[in-house]
């Protein structure tokens, strides 16, 4: 019977092992590697939302200096009509004294003379005095005025025209910013499209693993269950209790301590009462569904009452007994109970109608 058992269980263990092999063929992909592709994705599109507004920014200073070059042509062609009519009021002007000073030149000092003495007094012929002097003195002023006006429209056109080479050049460097930082946000948008693919195959596979995960996990609680059954139907060592080996871990000092510490809390001084609770403890730390680590599964919140309460805690002041610590050491080696080592909770038993095994005052069972 005991060679029967032994097999039975021998082959529940390779079962395991044959699942743990199938689910090495899934690619890996780590916590913090698609936590990485989630970051670079977050970075890109950020990176992307931020050239589109440079872009949007760099269009309206665009449109702005486009305005002001056609303003400027504007002006520009204001001031050269101001300038021709300038140049126009300038040329008559010229001509004009031209004209009077032929006149006065053909007709000579006759002309003037009789103009003086047409005066009719001494006031009068001091003022037609005073007109022939100041004539050609009008025609020169009239001249110069002219001539600062003209100098003072091709000064304005120069600066016009210097104004809009600028803004020339300015749109023509905007146009060239723009059309990199359009190639930028292109060459940024196919890298975001690659990292979300990525980001989008990492997860596809990471969901298969852990269904795979799953499936193998669910395998490894039936085998333990049919194993435990198997054991209770043949009756087994250490107070009828089955003790298979469900693998060792490495751990701390202070670990093992705290393993001894939270048996004690909750389970009788009994080797198979307090493995038991071992079992759960280690069940968890070997699950993907809690904490990987005795520390984390015992501090879970809300998960052992001797935590929130304090018993655990004057447990390790004090030190846990000898057994504590026999029964924490073997469970950390690998020892599980096995009519329990498909159960991930327990209660006290008496307060509970659920249905499961029932070891010292506990009762355990695999699923909430």
């Amino acid at each position: 019977m005991k060679i029967h058992k032994k097999r039975w269980i021998q082959s529940g263990i390779a079962l395991f092992c044959s699942l743990a092999v199938a689910l090495s063929v899934f690619p890996s992909f780590a916590d913090e590697d698609i936590s990485s592709l989630e970051s670079q994705s977050s970075s890109l599109q950020n990176e992307l939302s931020g050239i589109n507004e440079d872009i949007l920014a760099l269009n309206n200073e665009i449109e702005t200096t486009q305005m002001q070059i056609e303003i400027l042509d504007g002006e520009i062609s204001r001031t050269e009509d101001a300038l021709a009519a300038a140049e126009a009021d300038e040329e008559e002007q010229y001509s004009d004294m031209k004209t009077r000073i032929k006149y006065m030149y053909e007709n000579g000092n006759a002309s003037l003379l009789e103009m003086l003495f047409s005066a009719e007094n001494m006031s009068d012929f001091l003022n037609k005095a005073d007109f022939i002097e100041n004539l050609s003195e009008y025609d020169r002023n009239a001249l110069e005025n002219l001539k600062a006006i003209h100098r003072e429209i091709q000064d304005q056109k120069a600066i016009l025209e210097e104004q809009q080479a600028s803004l020339a050049e300015l749109s023509q460097e905007l146009d060239v910013r723009k059309s990199e930082l359009q190639a930028k946000a292109d060459a940024t948008a196919t890298n975001l499209a690659d990292v979300q693919e990525r980001l989008k195959a990492a997860r596809e596979a990471e969901a298969a693993r852990i269904a795979a995960e799953q499936a193998a996990l669910a395998a490894q609680q039936a085998a333990q269950q049919a194993a435990a059954q198997q054991a209770a139907a043949s009756g087994g060592s250490s107070g009828g209790n089955t003790v298979i080996s469900g693998g060792s871990v490495d751990v701390s000092a202070d670990d093992v301590t705290l393993l001894a510490a939270i048996l004690q809390c909750e389970a009788v001084q009994d080797y198979d009462c307090l493995l038991a609770v071992a079992t759960v403890i280690m069940n968890r730390v070997q699950s993907p569904s809690f904490p990987n680590s005795i520390s984390g599964v015992v501090y879970a919140s809300g998960q052992f009452e001797p935590v929130w309460t304090g018993r655990l805690q004057t447990v390790l002041d004090n030190g846990p007994t000898s057994l504590s610590m026999q029964v924490a050491q073997d469970a950390i080696n690998g020892a599980r109970l096995a009519s329990v080592s498909h159960c991930y909770y327990f209660l006290y038993a008496p307060s509970t109608s659920r249905e499961g095994v029932e070891i010292g005052n506990n009762l355990f069972f695999p699923t909430w």
